[in-house]
Formats: structure tokens, C-alpha cells, sequence
């Protein structure tokens, strides 16, 4: 996806202003604490990146269905929609937009039930409950809330570049790569741009391996580094509140303080 990063809907209509998100969370933030809140779309990133490697998608779309799940909670409350239905229904859209091909709807569901059954059976006691009519309806949904602005730039590309300038070898890419995908799990793909994220990664990857000697590198890159920073602090506050949350244990609880979407009347 190589047109210009500065004049997409991405650039101009999704790169969002913290204060902003935070207001707009004010509603699930009455059921939930705000590392709470974060503990569930990390858990429902989980799932979406389960489900995209069951179905074998690449890593891109798998990102690209992510940045959905976490536009529409931008700008709606949990109560709106299910997760569990939304997680899906990103794929299914991200698939198309990202040119993977067509994902069978009936192959979608059939995953889906598996992968509750057998990876996620710890948060869900029963079989997953949405059917194909679901998964389409709400990708109509979703298309009307993302303003159908579907090209998402992601900081794959752009940190190939700064690799290959850099003149590192595979290792540092292998890492870096790996804490972008982690990087999906905080809020910085709402709020910086793509090549932010990618020098920000990359930054934390030389202090992983000791690359003492790509600080001068580093040091004549025209960005603004005070926010890299705050995109470094924010994916190091991920991998601090990561070491200590045992997931598998308080799960279930948290899903069940998620405000519930109201069941449609009974027609």
C-alpha cells in the first residue's frame, strides 16, 4: 500500500487525540477500570489474532482487522456491539479491503466455534452464539462507523526501510517486527502515525539486543522523538502490566462486567 501516508482518511480523519478517546470511553469506564478496559481489548486482540492464523491469514490483515475492532470502540460503547461478534466481523471485512481473498462465511463461523471451544474455553463457558446473518449484519455496521475509511497503513512497511538503513541484520528485524504486533494491544495506532510506531519498536528492540551503537542513528532522525517516547512508555506499561496479569484467571469476571448490548425486541 505505497500512497502517501499524509493525504489518507487514516492521516486525516484516524489519528485521534487522546482526550478525545478518553471521553468517548466515559460510559464503559463507569463499568470498568481503565487497566481493566485495556485487559479486555488485549484479550479480544488475542482472539483476533487467533482466528486470523486458524484461517492463515498474513500478519497485515490480521493488524488491519485489529485497528477496526479498536476504531469502532473509539467511537461507541461496548454496549453497542458484542466484541465477540465485532472480533469476526473486523477479519471477515479486513480480508476483503486488505485483498486476501474471500474468507467462506460458513469456514469463518466453523473457526470461530472451534477456537472458543478449544483456546478460549477459560472465558467462555458456551459455544459461540452468532450464525452468518450476524457477522453480515454487523459488517454493515461497522462499514457505516469507520465512515468507510478501510485503507489502514500499518508500520510493517515503513520499518522494513528503517532496517535496511539502518544496515541491520535479521535478528533486530525479527524482534522489532514482533513488538509492533504487540504494540496492537495499546491505544497507538489510534493516536500516531504508522512510521512513529515503527521507530519507537525499533528503538526498544536496540535496547532488548544492546545496540549500543545505532544511537547516533537514532540521534539524526527528523521526527519528533518526544513522541516516540510516549509511544515507547505506552508499550512498556503493556509488557509491565503483562508480566503480572494472569489472564486465564480473572477473564471470565471481567467479561462479565462489560456493559451488555440491549437484546433486539421480539418481533
Amino acid at each position: 500500500m505505497a500512497g502517501n501516508f499524509w493525504q489518507s482518511s487514516h492521516s486525516q480523519q484516524w489519528i485521534l487525540d487522546k482526550q478525545d478517546l478518553l471521553r468517548e470511553r466515559q460510559h464503559d469506564l463507569l463499568a470498568l477500570s481503565e487497566e481493566e478496559y485495556q485487559k479486555v481489548f488485549i484479550f479480544f486482540a488475542n482472539v483476533i489474532q487467533v482466528l486470523g492464523e486458524q484461517l492463515k491469514l498474513r500478519q497485515q490483515v490480521i493488524a488491519t482487522a485489529t485497528v477496526y475492532f479498536k476504531r469502532f470502540y473509539a467511537r461507541n460503547s461496548l454496549k453497542n456491539i458484542d466484541p465477540l461478534l465485532l472480533a469476526p466481523t473486523c477479519i471477515l471485512l479486513a480480508s476483503k479491503v486488505e485483498e486476501f481473498g474471500v474468507i467462506s462465511n460458513s469456514r469463518l463461523i466453523s473457526i470461530c466455534q472451534s477456537a472458543i471451544k478449544t483456546k478460549f474455553s477459560y472465558a467462555y463457558t458456551q459455544e459461540f452464539p452468532y450464525r452468518t446473518n450476524h457477522i453480515l449484519e454487523c459488517e454493515f455496521y461497522l462499514l457505516e462507523n469507520l465512515d468507510c475509511c478501510l485503507i489502514v497503513y500499518q508500520p510493517y512497511r515503513p520499518l522494513l526501510q528503517l532496517v535496511q538503513d539502518m544496515g541491520q541484520e535479521d535478528q533486530l528485524l525479527t524482534l522489532t517486527w514482533r513488538i509492533v504486533n504487540d504494540s496492537l494491544r495499546t491505544d497507538v495506532c489510534l493516536l500516531y502515525p504508522p512510521y512513529q510506531i515503527a521507530i519507537a519498536c525499533l528503538q526498544i528492540a536496540c535496547v532488548i539486543l544492546q545496540k549500543d551503537a545505532t544511537k547516533q542513528w537514532f540521534a539524526e532522525l527528523n521526527v519528533d522523538l518526544d513522541k516516540v517516547q510516549e509511544i515507547v512508555r505506552a508499550i512498556v506499561n503493556l509488557y509491565e502490566m503483562w508480566k503480572d496479569w494472569k489472564e486465564k484467571d480473572d477473564i471470565q469476571m471481567l467479561l462479565s462486567k462489560l456493559p451488555k448490548p440491549k437484546p433486539p425486541p421480539q418481533r
